[in-house]
């Protein structure tokens, strides 16, 4: 009752001091996404299972005979509902992350500067903080506040690593934060870490760099697959029931005794459509954990990859023999 009626000032102090003691108990959106994920997951290769046993007789091709492929169609459903949304997800929290980490050298190199007219490293953090570091402003902001309502600069500045929980983030504070216990000229430091920071940058986007020609690479060679798949889906394996029944009735016309039996082609489209889904999800998680070296990038490149070849070999394909 009496935080509702309390100037601004109170209640902004009692707001820091709420985050400095408390932890945050709510999850990530990608985590609440993996648990939400799974569960529909579950749900769908429930039905996949009982779809195969033919204890389902729904299917999401209307006509087609019950069984391995219907039973793909909800297990495909549910792969992508486990890994896709987590993927997408936890991969635009890394690249919010990557952004804020992009000016973290400029901040340095201005705490620096303000160290070097004889300010202490917590009254160096709120000069610098006037400044302008894209998406790192906010964090800046905070972890200024926090400084100048009496919050050590030790504790903002783990405050600030938590937020951004990134090894290029730990290294720093923790440098920064050594430096200052051990006196000294912080500035320098300040400045060798900046240098050092932008240095690790350069370095990873130099490597992004050359490791997106391996994930074009990729790219390129699903498709080719997929294109393959589907000429010999849609055009070589009709042509040779077409072949055969001709053969047949030649035969049977001519009093022969050719009989031949086809009933291999459905199950070899589906060991295509096995081939597809295999490949999509393993190109995809190759293709991320080249790029930047985690499974989450792989896991929407899997999704993008895996939601392209079902729908095609599901519903543009015509199955043969079926």
């Amino acid at each position: 009752m009496a935080t509702v009626g309390a100037p601004a000032s109170v209640r902004r102090v009692r707001a820091i001091a709420t985050d400095v003691n408390a932890r945050p108990s709510a999850l990530p959106r990608e985590t609440l996404a993996l648990i939400g994920g799974g569960i529909v997951a579950a749900v769908l290769w429930s039905i996949a299972g009982l779809e195969y046993v033919q204890r389902i007789t729904f299917t999401l091709r209307p006509g087609e005979a019950l069984g391995a492929n219907p039973a793909l169609d909800f297990f495909v459903l549910g792969l992508l509902a486990f890994v896709g949304p987590y993927g997408f997800l936890a991969t635009a929290a890394q690249r919010r992350i990557s952004r804020i980490e992009e000016r973290l050298p400029d901040f340095l190199r201005d705490v620096a500067e303000a160290g070097r007219f004889g300010m202490t490293l917590p009254d160096a953090i709120v000069v610098a903080s006037t400044g302008r570091y894209g998406l790192l402003t906010a964090e800046i902001q905070k972890m200024a506040s926090q400084i100048e309502w009496g919050v050590p600069v030790a504790t903002a500045l783990r405050l600030f690593e938590e937020r951004v929980p990134t090894p290029l983030t730990q290294r720093v504070v923790s440098i920064v934060t050594r430096a200052n216990e051990a006196g000294g000229n912080v500035a320098d430091v300040l400045s060798m870490v900046a240098h050092d920071t932008r240095e690790t940058q350069l370095n990873d986007q130099s490597r992004k760099i050359s490791m997106l020609t391996y994930v074009t690479v990729i790219y390129i060679a699903f498709f080719v697959f997929l294109v393959t798949i589907y000429i010999m889906a849609a055009i070589f394996l009709p042509q040779m029931i077409k072949a055969g029944q001709g053969i047949a009735a030649s035969s049977l016309g001519g009093g022969g005794v050719v009989t031949l039996n086809f009933a291999f082609v459905p199950i070899l489209f589906l060991a295509f459509l096995v081939a597809v889904i295999v490949h999509a999800v393993g190109d995809g998680v190759m293709a991320g954990v080249l790029y930047n070296g985690r499974v989450a990038e792989g896991l929407q490149h899997a999704t993008i990859m895996l939601a392209v070849g079902w729908l095609i070999m599901r519903f543009v394909v015509t199955i043969p023999g079926a």
